[in-house]
């Protein structure tokens, strides 16, 4: 596949070569490169994150740069051409101004926590009153697009809602993009009030049905909406995307044995890192003192195969991520009492390939949950050949995102969008 690379090269305040590297197609910016040298016609630079280096010749105009770039063992021709205008991302679903409905940027309060939070509002064209829908994301400091690998899925999506005459509300979760509030310390039940507090916002809405409006989660979003419905006679109806029905630790374990297993990591690699997960798991359940716990998750990678497997920066990352207060939250969230609580109608659609949320095990969970609880208008759905962000996909695999030009399958789009219309019209 060929892919469009971008490379920038300055000079710093100390006159030193600097560079950084973007993967439009990948939707990936910003790679800081290593070692960047120009020693008369030869070029050098290292993208650690990657494990890759790049050796090259500047032609004599000084408008190009022919090498050769290496990584993991395979070597190859890369060449780049001085530009002044960037690459863009291709996008063919992002939907082009104007647009053919109503368009407010808007903030609501989420008055316990004393933050303000900012979205968009698309409202379809006439009086009203409309059915409305609030997008939930996923994991992640997420804006209100849902801004992943260079995609926009929330965008889409509210793009393909409104002009099928749903009211769409999405927004930036707290302390991300124009949202005030702490992000680094909340919790998926913060992330849940604040949901809240946008479903209070669109009840004071005259041009909304306010008793037609309904909650759409994806991922994170999906154990959200639940959590919300089961004990708020306001929401009308929510529609879980690769949401899931395990538990957070359920989950991550799958997730991680399925992910190797799709990239080809050999069953040893994969008991190793099963095994790591499990203690560092029961590290983060024992010490409740986050420094200590950092402490203790470093020693425990370095004591482990895993040091040698992965990239000191994704290691760090990920020890980081254990000690948030989200993660502890997570690790032994169990969705299916908020499911077996949740009386409204409900639609929970996963991909046949996504390799985050397997919706073999979790659609299966959260079926089992809503007849238990008593669920009368229920459906399951697995779409053929789609992945954990809904788009047809190779494999399945987390680094296919970007590479995929489509945002959001238009079946997930149509199948979203005809259950809601038949639960909202008279």
């Amino acid at each position: 596949m060929r892919m469009r690379l971008q490379l920038h090269v300055s000079h710093d305040y100390r006159k030193q070569l600097v560079a950084a590297l973007d993967s439009p197609d990948m939707g990936v910016s910003g790679l800081p490169a290593v070692k960047v040298s120009q020693n008369d016609a030869s070029f050098h630079f290292e993208i650690p994150v990657v494990r890759g280096v790049y050796d090259g010749t500047l032609n004599t105009a000084k408008t190009a740069i022919n090498g050769s770039w290496t990584q993991n063992g395979g070597e190859q021709k890369l060449n780049f051409q001085r530009s002044d205008k960037l690459l863009e991302l291709i996008r063919p679903q992002n939907p082009l101004k104007p647009y053919p409905y109503k368009e407010e940027e808007i903030t609501f309060a989420n008055a316990t926590a004393k933050i303000s939070l900012a979205g968009t509002l698309t409202l379809p064209p006439g009086q009203g009153p409309f059915p409305a829908a609030i997008l939930l994301a996923g994991s992640g400091p997420n804006d209100r697009d849902e801004s992943l690998a260079g995609h926009r899925p929330f965008l889409v999506l509210a793009d393909h809602l409104t002009r099928k005459g749903i009211a769409v509300l999405r927004f930036d979760k707290r302390g991300i993009g124009k949202s005030t509030g702490d992000y680094a310390n909340a919790t998926m039940e913060d992330f849940a009030a604040d949901a809240e507090a946008a479903l209070a916002y669109l009840k004071t809405r005259k041009e909304l049905d306010a008793k037609k409006i309904g909650l759409i989660g994806h991922s994170e979003g999906g154990m959200i909406a639940p959590l919300i419905a089961a004990h708020s006679g306001d929401v009308a109806w929510i529609v879980l995307l690769a949401g899931p029905g395990l538990t957070g630790e359920e989950t991550l374990l799958l997730q991680s044995e399925l992910i190797l297993k799709a990239a080809d990591v050999n069953d040893g690699q994969i008991a190793v890192a099963r095994e790591f997960n499990k203690q560092a798991y029961a590290l983060v359940r024992q010490e409740k003192d986050s420094a200590a716990l950092q402490v203790k998750l470093n020693d425990l990678v370095h004591s482990s195969a895993m040091s040698a497997s992965l990239p000191p920066e994704a290691l760090e990352s990920q020890v980081h991520l254990m000690a948030t207060p989200w993660f502890r939250f997570f690790l032994d969230y169990d969705p299916r009492p908020a499911l077996q609580k949740t009386m409204c109608p409900v639609l929970a659609l996963n991909g046949e390939k996504d390799l985050q949320v397997s919706p073999k095990e979790n659609l299966a969970k959260i079926q089992k949950a809503l007849q238990d609880g008593g669920n009368k208008d229920f459906q399951t759905v697995e779409l053929p050949g789609l992945n954990h962000l809904l788009q047809h996909a190779p494999a399945g695999l987390p680094n296919e995102y970007g590479e995929i030009l489509e945002t959001m399958a238009p079946d997930a789009l149509n199948a979203i969008s005809d259950w809601v219309l038949r639960h909202t019209t008279a």
